[in-house]
């Protein structure tokens, strides 16, 4: 199954966008600023939680525990395209490097609709928070 995931076009392009803010990493990382060293982290930590959510939502059938890791995935995707943007503000003067990680990010975005639109919304287990059921599905 691991080898399943890996070959997965999203879990592809999910590791492109980590190696491309483990290079901005090496980037910032001499930077004494508290604000870019902030937000270096933050990237870091979205760029790792991406390919580790949706081998989660890989290793299970249920539509609701797909859709959970789905939008925290959506979360970390949309924080790292929002973050790397505001880092020309802080001084980052490789401004092609930012648009090839938001590049890399709206390409993402591509992969993870249809991704999530294959999502077996009849294998479920009702949600009562009411935030992860198919449509249609009522307590």
């Amino acid at each position: 199954m691991k080898d399943r995931i890996k070959q997965m076009p999203i879990f592809v392009k999910a590791i492109e966008i980590n190696e491309l803010i483990q290079g901005l990493d090496v980037l910032l990382a001499e930077n004494e600023d508290e604000l870019l060293q902030s937000q270096r982290e933050f990237l870091i930590e979205n760029a790792l939680i991406i390919p580790a959510k949706i081998s989660s939502a890989e290793s299970v059938a249920l539509y609701d525990l797909k859709m959970e890791n789905a939008a925290i995935i959506r979360k970390a995707a949309r924080e790292i395209f929002v973050s790397v943007g505001s880092l020309k503000y802080l001084g980052l003067n490789d401004l092609d490097y930012i648009d090839l990680i938001r590049e890399k990010v709206e390409e993402f975005k591509i992969l993870f609709r249809e991704w999530v639109k294959g999502f077996d919304p009849e294998n479920y287990i009702f949600d009562d928070w009411g935030l992860f059921n198919p449509p249609g599905a009522d307590a």
